[in-house]
């Protein structure tokens, strides 16, 4: 028997703004392609001015593509957990409504179970203050999200938005993933 080196799993999660969590996944080693877009709502082929109602039900996520040889997905989990609020409902930072929550699409029966198993020990631990309110459900169909938020951080690092609330986010993810990071 063979060992497969270069094996794809996706994840997909919901933690606020797509740009804060397509700039840190864009570091981590092993994960070969980061998508923002919108999964979990009502109705087909979202739009950004869509989902920023709130009255579709989609979350803003991002889908990770990462070679589990490189990078597992508990590894995974660690990292979404470590550079997000997963205790606050439908919110993060600034950001509120239900498109900004925090959550877990699954695209495995294992990927559901070590999500589930990685949320009780992180609640058994204390970590936050409170416990996690990040929803596990089964990977709906994704959109992605228009041209102009893919890469968004990396294309507009001066921007507002990505100096204030980006820059910090992954300078602290930098600085607890060193091991994790691309070179």
């Amino acid at each position: 028997m063979s060992i497969v080196k270069n094996e794809l799993e996706t994840a997909t999660f919901g933690g606020g703004c797509f740009w804060c969590t397509e700039a840190v996944f864009d570091e981590v080693i092993g994960v070969t392609d980061v998508v923002s877009g919108y999964t979990g709502g009502e109705h087909a082929y979202p739009t950004y001015d869509d989902i920023c109602t709130g009255s579709t039900g989609h979350a803003e996520v991002i889908r990770v593509t990462f070679n589990c040889a490189v990078i597992s997905y508990a590894e995974v989990l660690e990292i979404f957990f470590a550079t997000h609020d997963p205790t606050t409902l439908n919110k993060q930072g600034a950001d509120r409504g239900t498109q900004y929550r925090s959550a877990i699409f699954v695209h495995s029966p294992e990927q559901r179970l070590l999500a589930e198993k990685m949320i009780a020990q992180l609640n058994a631990e204390k970590i936050w203050g409170s416990p996690i309110v990040t929803e596990v459900t089964d990977a709906p169909i994704f959109y992605p999200a228009e041209d102009y938020h893919q890469e968004f951080f990396k294309r507009n690092p001066n921007q507002g938005y990505c100096m204030a609330v980006v820059s910090p986010k992954l300078a602290k993810f930098r600085q607890k993933f060193l091991s994790k990071l691309k070179r």
